[in-house]
């Protein structure tokens, strides 16, 4: 092969992808694997206008807790703990984009619960909506799509 040549590859990180409507709004979910981290992204109107961060590594007495009944609630594991990177605006959004991420986290830990990565999730909502649970939940469908 000479030196010219170009060898097209495809992108080496796994990566999906999901659309749907949240509260009436087009919502496009994300998510890539790379060896350190997940990257999940949430986006409407394609803005991405904050990133929370989540460890995914439990400490051992963390595993015992996920192991009992109840794992499989819609609950966060009590071990995630998210942290703001960038933005957030305001404490409502900021507590939506962690209880988001802490959402996602538990349930990658669910279905991998030796997963040592972190999630990093980029949030770009419109709106935030409190006054209902809808929302909320078709956000977290979407994701499971592309888990």
């Amino acid at each position: 092969m000479s030196e010219d040549t170009v060898r097209e590859e495809p992108f080496p990180s796994p990566s999906r992808q999901a659309t749907g409507l949240v509260n009436g709004v087009e919502t496009e979910v994300s998510s890539m694997n790379f060896s350190d981290k997940i990257m999940v992204t949430i986006s409407q109107g394609g803005r991405l206008a904050q990133w929370v961060q989540v460890p995914l590594a439990a400490p051992s007495a963390a595993s015992v807790d996920m192991a009992l009944p109840g794992a499989g609630s819609l609950l966060p594991s009590e071990h995630l703990t998210a942290t703001t990177l960038l933005g957030g605006g305001n404490a409502e959004r900021e507590t939506m984009g962690q209880l988001y991420a802490s959402q996602i986290a538990s349930l990658l830990t669910l279905r991998n619960p030796n997963e040592q990565r972190s999630l990093l999730l980029g949030l770009g909502l419109e709106k935030v909506d409190t006054t209902t649970s809808d929302s909320f939940y078709d956000v977290v469908e979407l994701v499971q799509q592309v888990l």
